[in-house]
């Protein structure tokens, strides 16, 4: 039967989490720091991504003739969505930081 390795095989939980003490000595070691590292690198992608979508979203809105408009308006909104992206990313997102936080730890754990 072929697929995906058993639960127990696998070092990460079935939400992509590092299960503590899985790693076996065939397994490079990854620690804290670099831990850290994917994850940090997870969350700027993740928060890359949702500022993108925001910009696609608010694209087509125009902005208000009373009360601005103009260049200095879309710099600010610039910089506000992606605000908006770092701060999504950070309170847990939609679910990529652990997708590519998961397929990262993977790609650490293999062997060459």
């Amino acid at each position: 039967m072929t697929g995906s390795p058993p639960i127990s095989a696998t070092p990460l939980d079935r939400l992509g989490t590092l299960r503590p003490g899985t790693l076996g000595s065939a397994a490079p070691s990854i620690d804290a720091r670099d831990q850290a590292k994917i994850k940090a690198s997870a969350e700027d992608f993740e928060a890359f991504f949702v500022t993108h979508a925001f910009e696609d979203m608010y694209g087509d809105l125009s902005s208000d003739p009373l009360f601005g408009g103009g260049e200095a308006e879309n710099i600010f909104r610039s910089f506000l969505l992606q605000e908006y992206g770092k701060q999504v990313a950070r309170t847990g997102g939609i679910g990529v930081s652990d997708m590519v936080q998961k397929q990262l730890l993977q790609l650490q754990e293999s062997p060459r």
